[in-house]
């Protein structure tokens, strides 16, 4: 299993509802959803997959898969970027019986707000989401969402970093 760290949790979860996963495509969201899944299957839980299309503050109101593609309305390539991510993860891990049946959400806001509201509307029992882990001037100007959904999140947060080659 990936390292993982969880926030303490203020009140009690939701014995049944899903766990949230939380994804924004990297390597790091992959493992969360890997992780979450698997740790789904030990405990009975739906997993529902979230992205929250956010403006990147270099070409506010596009998303661009790659450097070739023309600029698109942001919600049609977050769509099409979230069901690549989800096939991708389905191939690579058909052994993962919630994945095959995860739930898909699109939301557009500021990511952590809008993760903490998804995880109340669907009466979430967790959060899972993966950590970019920014370190030093970057993460004292850009901050972090992992941080911020653990600080105010009244249910377990769980972050998971996927395996690093430089480590």
């Amino acid at each position: 299993m990936s390292e993982t760290q969880t926030a303490k949790s203020t009140e009690h979860p939701s014995d049944d509802g899903p766990i949230l996963v939380a994804v924004d495509f990297t390597a790091d969201s992959e493992a969360a959803l890997r992780w979450a899944c698997e740790y789904a299957a030990t405990v009975g839980a739906p997993v529902r997959i979230l992205h929250v299309v956010h403006d990147p503050a270099e070409a506010p109101g596009s998303y661009r898969k790659n450097q070739k593609d023309h600029l698109q309305p942001m919600e049609d390539v977050a769509r099409e970027m979230m069901d690549e991510f989800v096939a991708t993860a389905r191939e690579e891990h058909p052994q993962l019986e919630a994945l095959a049946t995860a739930e898909t959400t699109l939301v557009k806001g500021i990511p952590d707000t809008r993760i903490l509201e998804a995880a109340t509307n669907t009466g979430a029992r967790m959060i899972v989401m993966g950590s970019r882990g920014r370190t030093g001037l970057p993460h004292l100007l850009l901050g972090s969402k992992a941080e911020r959904v653990v600080q105010l999140s009244p249910i377990p947060v769980t972050i998971v970093k996927a395996p690093r080659n430089d480590r």
